[in-house]
């Protein structure tokens, strides 16, 4: 964040320099030397003006707006601009009149006549006007620079916010999942000790991705479907004849990254809803890739709604994933629930954008 904020302050610093730079120093090459001796003390009569505007400009963007105006004292900015422009452009006016008296103007310059008061008039309301558009052009960008530096704080700010956020959510997940998935496991453990041991091992590599291996926002999409695998093979285990189960799983996927744990939420909620031991029932769990666009996952399972003593879980898995796609694929997916009579369904499809690719 500093080093960002240095590269900023060196930038701008740049580019005052320059701009400064081409206005004092380019009409220096555009005067005409129509007479000896006389481009410099042309330049040097010039030189006061842009001189003049700096001066202005810069007491504004150090001191006056930072003193006055941003702190609400608008009366004694206007106050000290004021008195500051007044003695600018009476410096003007001392600078011109000893250059006068100094070195006499050229004889072009004489045959327009001996100076008049509305003449000086004229000259003196343009400098003041001009002092007058340098203090407000200090102020324009003096707010604008405070502007996108609040902007960019405020983009920090929320940036960190969402990332606690994101691991909140994924320390709520983590526990779900556990919790869940040894539910399934104490069901085996009454008519299948050895089902249930089997089921204790896969757990462990399970546990092992969910807790060591998708620390980060995103992991490589071949790793997550490993572990959808892995948890549908455990899943497999404590299944009855009677439940009919269908994966269509992509094989191979290399150069693609993915938010971790987003299906498994769906994945788990169609066991837990999706499968009796009494009656015919079934899951189909299928995950389909559009190269570099968009991934879908679509479940559909018999529906057989669970009473308040069951024990597979607390339900904060839908509202969890819910919340994760809003901060990691935001106006970037789709998710799609429907029910109808005894069967449901779930689609999902995140749409890739570069970053997630």
């Amino acid at each position: 964040m500093s080093g960002h904020i240095q590269k900023n302050r060196i930038l701008q610093v740049a580019i005052h320099a320059i701009v400064w730079g081409l206005i004092i120093g380019l009409p220096l090459f555009f005067f005409e030397e129509n007479f000896a001796g006389r481009r410099m003390i042309r330049y040097w009569d010039f030189f006061i003006i842009p001189f003049s505007l700096a001066v202005v400009f810069y007491i504004n963007y150090f001191y006056l707006i930072d003193k006055f105006l941003f702190k609400k004292q608008t009366y004694k900015y206007l106050f000290w601009n004021l008195l500051l422009i007044i003695i600018v452009s009476m410096g003007i006016r001392y600078w011109k009149d000893l250059n006068f008296i100094n070195f006499p103007p050229p004889p072009e310059m004489v045959k327009m006549g001996p100076r008049v008061w509305y003449r000086d008039f004229f000259f003196l309301t343009r400098d003041v006007f001009s002092l007058f558009l340098a203090a407000g052009l200090s102020v324009a960008i003096k707010m604008t620079s405070q502007w996108i530096e609040s902007e960019n704080t405020q983009k920090e700010l929320e940036k960190r916010r969402a990332e606690a956020e994101l691991k909140n959510l994924q320390n709520q997940l983590n526990p779900h999942f556990l919790f869940n998935t040894l539910n399934n496991i104490y069901s085996l453990i009454t008519f299948s000790p050895e089902k249930a041991q089997q089921a204790v091992h896969d757990l462990s590599k399970l546990l092992r991705y969910v807790l060591y291996e998708n620390t980060g926002n995103y992991v490589p999409l071949e790793r997550e479907l490993d572990f959808i695998r892995n948890y549908i093979e455990l899943m497999r285990l404590r299944l009855s004849d009677k439940v009919k189960l269908d994966v269509s799983l992509p094989q191979a996927v290399t150069g693609m990254n993915i938010a971790p744990l987003l299906f498994i939420s769906l994945i788990e909620n169609a066991f837990k809803h999706g499968v009796s031991n009494n009656c015919q029932s079934f899951v189909s769990i299928c995950i389909e890739i559009v190269p570099q666009e968009k991934i879908s996952c679509c479940i559909e399972n018999s529906f057989f709604p669970k009473n308040e003593h069951d024990k597979s879980g607390s339900g904060i898995g839908l509202e969890n994933l819910r919340r994760r796609l809003e901060l990691l694929y935001p106006n970037s997916y789709l998710l799609h629930t429907e029910q109808t009579g005894d069967r449901y369904s779930t689609l999902l499809t995140l749409f890739l954008k570069p970053e997630y690719k």
